[in-house]
């Protein structure tokens, strides 16, 4: 079954060109994964520091497969400072 997510992250506003940036490689990175099915980066037309990404995973083990990525885990470090908080991670069930 897939697996959607809706991640929302709030850059510190003095480090939003580099989260930006890092955010960017992230997508680069997560859609060679073969079970990325879809990995959408938007950024805030309200807010430039807000970034907000839309995942479908193809399964449970596929984003556990991804979250184990060095990639991700390096990015999850280096955001502990560049970030305002933690972020949020919202799992739906697509209705529609």
């Amino acid at each position: 079954m897939a697996i959607n997510l809706t991640v929302i992250l709030k850059s510190k506003p003095e480090n939003t060109a580099i989260v930006k940036s890092l955010l960017l490689e992230l997508v680069e990175k997560s859609t060679q994964e073969a079970a990325c099915e879809q990995y959408d980066l938007h950024q805030n037309c309200d807010d430039a520091n807000t970034f907000i990404f839309h995942e479908i995973w193809e399964n449970q083990n596929g984003l556990d497969s991804h979250n184990q990525q060095s990639y991700i885990q390096s990015f999850f470090e280096k955001a502990k400072t560049l970030l305002q908080e933690t972020p949020i991670v919202f799992r739906t069930d697509k209705l529609a």
